[in-house]
């Protein structure tokens, strides 16, 4: 499915210049190529959709800014469900391949545990902030301040499994595709499946955008580029019964497929 790779980076983010400054070291032998920009990759407007729109796939490579500063490494696809932080469009979500997003995932955790890397938690994030382009992407981010941002090893194991991933890419026709819906921001039902059972995931909607909506749900459908065999509930993770029954009625309204996340063994 995607054959032309393009890593994103931006000279004004630690992270992101010492993620391609560790690719320009381990070569890309022709499988991808860089397109390094001043401005903020969160931001639409500072993308050349012209040069984007030649490739099938786009990763950005980031930082992570937390207020916890947590020492995380994290991908997520980007789109705002409600209020737009960072660039994009409210209601609005970037094109999101769950196969590729679950092959990266993997990737980063067997190069985090042979660089013995223990200190950083790899995690999921949900769908949030931009930029809104027209072919699919993920974000790959090193958080969550400036210390991790400056973290030679981190950035040297990111850029890695970034490599790697590309090299080692194969379409898995075996995998569930799914989209999330519920829980907490950094994901922790949704990224147990990630790695522990044949399910891939797109879009994450968390519930702090609350109330979910049908426009919600159907975005996140109509944004990945795999046929969605199910959505998968964090039932904990949704509120209140009322909450929960609302989402149910509107899957079902759509004759789409659901679970709950518990359903599955990991």
């Amino acid at each position: 499915m995607f054959k032309k790779f393009l890593v994103v980076g931006s000279r004004g983010d630690l992270a992101s210049k010492n993620i391609v400054a560790n690719l320009l070291d381990l070569g890309s032998e022709g499988r991808f190529e860089f397109y390094l920009i001043d401005g903020e990759m969160l931001d639409t407007k500072c993308l050349d959709s012209d040069k984007i729109n030649q490739y099938d796939f786009v990763i950005f490579a980031s930082k992570h800014k937390s207020e916890r500063k947590e020492k995380t490494i994290s991908i997520h696809s980007p789109g705002n469900f409600r209020e737009v932080w960072g660039g994009g469009e409210p209601g609005k979500l970037s094109l999101s391949s769950a196969l590729f997003q679950k092959h990266l995932f993997s990737v980063l955790k067997k190069t985090i545990e042979d660089s013995i890397l223990t200190r950083y938690l790899l995690t999921m994030e949900v769908t949030h902030h931009g930029p809104l382009i027209e072919r699919p992407s993920v974000f790959v981010e090193i958080g969550g301040s400036e210390e991790e941002w400056r973290d030679k090893k981190a950035s040297f194991v990111v850029a890695k499994a970034i490599r790697n991933a590309i090299e080692t890419w194969e379409e898995n026709p075996y995998h569930e595709v799914a989209v999330g819906i519920g829980g907490p921001h950094y994901c922790p039902n949704f990224n147990k499946l990630q790695l522990n059972s044949n399910v891939a995931f797109s879009h994450v909607i968390p519930k702090y955008v609350s109330p979910i909506t049908e426009e919600m749900i159907l975005e996140t459908i109509n944004k990945t580029v795999e046929e969605v065999d199910f959505v998968v509930l964090d039932w904990k993770g949704l509120g209140k019964s009322e909450e929960r029954d609302e989402i149910i009625k509107i899957l079902e309204k759509n004759y789409i497929q659901w679970k709950k996340s518990s359903d599955f063994k990991t």
